[in-house]
């Protein structure tokens, strides 16, 4: 499975890390952490050094019931964060995370190379015209909603067998306007009960039908810290154990914040195909 990033085509037939950029003041684990230059250019060598393959870099939190932030905020946020970043790392391959078409369209303008939409172009109908514009991989995720009501959305007669229509309706729709690079990303936490996480996770092999890259990100969420009582503080060790489950049922992706211990799982997962 190839993905063309500025020209470089990167195979997911070995699975790739990406590392998470929080620049907002309420993500649920790092909010507010990364907000000068020095702590942006400090993270981002932290997770290179470590292994990052991509810099997945957001300005809006979709955390449950976050606060919903403006067009306006969300570029004023992100843009001279990407210009800092491709500044001081001009090969860099960074994705952002945005549901907004306009945002994107000036998020890789000014160098990015990859667009993270966590409702797949259900937020905005204009996204997947402005993929197809640009030609970039794609990652379309599924959720219900906006990050404001999916957590009352979470009713499904059966939820992978739904997640796998959805799938294919916007694979189908992405296809047509011309976008080669997609990737899929099963949205663990996002209008999905505790239950319905582990179940997509148990079956997430099946995904594979699609013949798509899969993106997994578990990192720190809530299912893996509420059956353990902990927080997402002391969710590290739980995140690693779910990372391997994914790789070893098909993610090409794990997005994360602890870029070495991804990095460690794919390198013995890696040993277990010898």
């Amino acid at each position: 499975m190839l993905i063309n990033c500025k020209g470089n085509l990167i195979d997911l037939s070995t699975p790739k890390v990406m590392g998470i950029l929080n620049v907002t003041p309420n993500s649920f684990f790092d909010g507010a952490k990364y907000e000068t230059e020095t702590q942006i250019l400090n993270r981002v060598d932290q997770m290179l050094t470590e292994g990052a393959d991509f810099i997945d870099v957001g300005a809006y939190s979709s955390k449950p019931n976050a606060e919903e932030v403006s067009e306006k905020d969300e570029l004023k946020r992100l843009i001279p964060v990407i210009q800092l970043l491709i500044k001081i790392y001009p090969d860099l391959l960074i994705s952002v995370d945005t549901f907004r078409s306009e945002v994107a369209r000036k998020a890789i303008e000014n160098g990015a190379c990859m667009i993270n939409d966590i409702s797949a172009g259900s937020l905005d109908e204009k996204m997947m015209a402005t993929i197809a514009e640009f030609q970039v991989p794609y990652i379309m995720m599924h959720m219900r909603g906006t990050a404001q009501t999916m957590m009352q959305l979470t009713q499904y007669e059966d939820i992978v067998k739904e997640l796998l229509f959805y799938f294919s309706e916007k694979v189908s729709k992405a296809r047509a306007l011309g976008i080669n690079d997609l990737i899929i990303d099963p949205g663990f936490g996002f209008a999905k009960t505790l239950e319905q996480n582990f179940e997509v996770m148990q079956k997430l092999e099946l995904f594979g039908i699609l013949e798509l890259p899969i993106l997994a990100g578990v990192s720190r969420k809530s299912m893996v810290y509420k059956p353990l009582g902990s927080t997402p503080e002391k969710a590290l060790n739980g995140t690693t154990a779910l990372n391997m489950i994914a790789l070893s049922k098909g993610a090409s992706i794990l997005r994360v914040h602890d870029v070495k211990e991804a990095v460690e799982c794919v390198k013995l997962f890696s040993l277990m195909s010898l």
